[in-house]
């Protein structure tokens, strides 16, 4: 059962409680003051304290706030030969289950300890279950703590994993578009070339990196469907007849078509396949009109058209940088989107960025 502490100056009331309540199998031990008390509640613990109000040296009230800090789980009960309202209500105030005036018949003091060691067993029983949640939580959190520390470390590898396959894919698309450049020593350079101006539009558009990339990729690419176009016809001198130019016209489709079945995570294909067609519908090779074609396509053909003006060609030589941006002005809103024409302008009205990619700095800080 309970472990009551009495506390009572009156010798006869500390020889026969101990018997009383031992009727119900408590376990009592007695003190004679609140120093002797005191000593009791820091030796052991305890479920019921009955103390006496008054007795020489401190009294029973000052004992109550004591034992609230040593024992906070004791129901403490007050027994008095004095009673009196304010005491009553002092008692209460000060947090005693009960207050009994002496003399306590034996019923009612066994009734009183039980309720008392009830409600300590609950307290104590509630403490026991808060403590339980507060480790439980205090285990949930270091089991999140550890687990997103692996998280972390593996996402961080994962995307060194990433950032690296990028680079890998990126050297392996620069490779293969100087490869094709050596077909066409006429326009050797020029997807660099168109790479680095279409580099510099997205960066002034403020596009993130994935997108950028994805850009840089199919700008790379854009003219891989030359391939099957004869090298005599990339290298003609003077102007092309009706049927070698419908012949050029298929390189979109044919870079599309090499290009679709690769899992890019991005629309590389058809950028490529977009990159000649224009806003009011007269590009090629599918006709499309203003938001139909991709917003990197839309770049893209921008780019291209200034390149392919400000440099060098086997039928005229360079027509420089002013021409360039004149012909995409006269065409904006028509052939080329005003957004894009407003960037190149803005971009490029100090020079053709051909020496140094300017969004290679961004590309590493978004990788």
């Amino acid at each position: 059962m309970a472990k009551v502490l009495l506390v009572d100056d009156e010798e006869g009331i500390r020889r026969t409680t101990p018997i009383l309540l031992g009727q119900d199998g408590h376990q009592v031990r007695t003190a004679r003051d609140v120093p002797e008390a005191l000593e009791a509640l820091q030796e052991e613990d305890w479920d019921v304290i009955l103390t006496d109000i008054v007795m020489p040296g401190p009294s029973g009230i000052d004992l109550l706030a004591e034992a609230h800090r040593l024992r906070p789980h004791a129901t403490v009960v007050l027994l008095t030969g004095q009673p009196s309202i304010e005491t009553a209500t002092e008692a209460l105030r000060q947090g005693a289950h009960d207050y009994l005036p002496k003399p306590v018949r034996g019923e009612t003091l066994r009734r009183v300890v039980r309720q008392a060691a009830e409600r300590a067993g609950l307290r104590k029983e509630n403490a026991r279950l808060e403590e339980a949640q507060r480790r439980h939580l205090q285990d949930l959190e270091v089991q999140i703590a550890t687990r997103t520390r692996e998280i972390r470390d593996l996402m961080d590898a994962l995307q060194k994993r990433l950032d690296e396959t990028h680079r890998i894919l990126e050297a392996t698309v620069e490779a293969f578009s100087r490869a094709m450049e050596l077909r066409d020593p006429y326009t050797a350079g020029h997807q660099r070339r168109v790479t680095r101006l279409a580099m510099a539009l997205g960066t002034a558009l403020g596009w993130p990196p994935d997108r950028l990339r994805f850009l840089k990729i199919a700008a790379l690419l854009h003219d891989l469907g030359k391939l099957k176009v004869p090298a005599e016809i990339l290298a003609k001198p003077s102007r092309l007849s009706a049927a070698e130019f419908a012949l050029i016209r298929q390189h979109p489709v044919s870079g599309w078509e090499v290009i679709a079945p690769l899992d890019f995570a991005g629309p590389v294909g058809l950028i490529v396949r977009q990159h000649h067609e224009r806003l009011d519908g007269s590009g090629y090779p599918d006709g499309l009109k203003g938001d139909q074609i991709l917003p990197e396509s839309r770049v893209l053909a921008v780019a291209d058209v200034v390149e392919a003006m400000a440099s060098h060609r086997p039928y005229r030589p360079a027509l420089g940088l002013d021409a360039a941006l004149e012909e995409i002005r006269r065409g904006s809103g028509v052939l080329y989107d005003p957004e894009m024409v407003q960037a190149a302008e803005t971009t490029f009205r100090s020079g053709l960025p051909f020496e140094e990619d300017p969004t290679a700095s961004a590309l590493r800080a978004g990788s």
